[in-house]
């Protein structure tokens, strides 16, 4: 049973592990979870991680990334996710809610949701998509501010508070650089910058911060998009692909509608489609019904 019906490692362990790879030397690849079973698949496949993405989050619910989720919304789907995985789940808490003293309840719930880590980050509140022009950051003292009371409230010190500034696009590198040794100051595990360009900028923040980095490895954007390898070799310690398998299924999905709505039948899309073998293997049909017929397996006697 251990392990069926929710993950078998607990939210603590989760936590240690997560720190653990951020010291390891070897990169820690997440790729974003748009689902529990995708998170499934994310963890047989070999990666390290399991990432939560805001954006993914409001897509879901068909609204744009500009700040409209709730800390409930988030934190559902967090723990849905998290609950399924042995891996460490990192989550995208956005800018904290609202206030310090929201950020502060933010980490609170992401904790009892049994996340092992989330980022917050120093955008004017409602914020927007990392990779949009447009943004705005509020100044250096409200984010250490916000970043601070999210710290204090933390009850497991293990549970990582990343700080993700959006300044590279606003500002400037060095402005970005000079908020992230602010941020690492006011106690953040893990640093992560937005919209860096390319090898270089992100080499030349690699060599200006003292701390764990993050990557942001998001498609269409205003990143290059360098491979976890060289990611490793600059020095970077985790790298999100955060919208990455949504945008796969709802291309699939787009182009089996539109093949339907065509040709009047699925057929010509079997080959596209994930057999029903492979989701009861990945759901662990059989285990459940070993379960099932364990449970039910006695007789009544008079």
């Amino acid at each position: 049973m251990t392990g069926l019906l929710a993950a078998a490692t607990s939210a603590a362990d989760k936590r240690v592990a997560l720190r653990a790879g951020l010291t390891s030397g070897r990169i820690q690849r997440l790729p974003g979870a748009f689902n529990p079973l995708v998170a499934k698949l994310v963890q047989e496949l070999g990666f390290e991680g399991v990432y939560v993405s805001g954006a993914v989050v409001s897509a879901e619910l068909a609204l744009p990334d500009i700040g409209l989720t709730t800390l409930t919304e988030v934190g559902a789907r967090g723990q849905q996710i998290a609950s399924v995985t042995d891996l460490p789940v990192l989550i995208d808490a956005d800018t904290g809610f609202g206030e310090p003293m929201n950020a502060a309840r933010t980490i609170t719930v992401l904790e009892d949701a049994g996340l092992a880590g989330c980022h917050i980050e120093d955008q004017v509140n409602p914020k927007r998509c990392g990779h949009l022009d447009g943004k705005a950051v509020v100044p250096v003292a409200d984010m250490v501010r916000r970043l601070r009371a999210a710290v204090s409230a933390r009850r497991d010190p293990n549970f990582v508070i990343c700080a993700r500034t959006d300044a590279r696009g606003i500002e400037g590198l060095d402005a970005a650089v000079d908020r992230a040794k602010a941020y690492a100051d006011a106690g953040a595990d893990l640093i992560f910058t937005e919209a860096l360009a390319d090898a270089a900028e992100f080499a030349k923040f690699r060599a200006a911060v003292d701390v764990p980095l993050l990557a942001n490895m998001t498609e269409f954007g205003k990143s290059a998009l360098l491979s976890a390898g060289e990611l490793g070799e600059l020095g970077y310690n985790a790298v999100i692909y955060p919208v990455t398998t949504l945008r796969l299924a709802m291309f699939a999905v787009e182009h089996g509608l539109r093949e339907i709505a065509a040709s009047g039948t699925q057929l010509g899309l079997l080959d596209r489609m994930q057999h029903r073998t492979r989701l009861y293997e990945l759901l662990d049909y059989q285990r459940y019904n070993d379960f099932d017929s364990g449970i039910f397996n006695f007789t009544l006697s008079e």
